[in-house]
């Protein structure tokens, strides 16, 4: 339990920091509020009402959030990876590729689907 001690002392203390900024920027910030600053603020598009059962969000919508997925996926196992590449040999080279492969699979749908197009 004594390993675990600094990792709690350090979680407190960035909370209570966390927690001073907020309450110290609450009481000294100035209180000038008006119509516009208590508005909701949705890039400078001024908010539209929802339909009653809500909106229909695009496939476009789904696509680029597969995108983030994937590379978030891909980041998160390639960089233990590099780090134990060397104790892994030939095992760890060979499941990479194919871990590679599927995630290209993910990646030529999503590029197939047009998910890669900003217009």
């Amino acid at each position: 339990m004594n390993a675990y001690v600094p990792i709690l002392v350090l979680g407190a203390l960035g909370a209570a920091f966390a927690v001073f900024s907020v309450v110290v920027g609450a009481v000294t910030g100035p209180k000038r509020y008006n119509r516009a600053k208590l508005a909701a603020y949705e890039c400078g598009v001024e908010p539209t009402p929802q339909p009653a059962g809500g909106g229909r969000f695009p496939v476009k919508y789904y696509l680029t959030a597969m995108l983030f997925i994937i590379f978030d996926i891909e980041i998160v196992f390639l960089y233990p990876w590099a780090v134990q590449f060397d104790s892994l040999g030939m095992f760890g080279l060979v499941q990479m590729l194919i871990f590679v492969a599927l995630i290209g699979v993910a990646y030529a749908y999503d590029w197939r689907r047009g998910g890669l197009e900003w217009d």
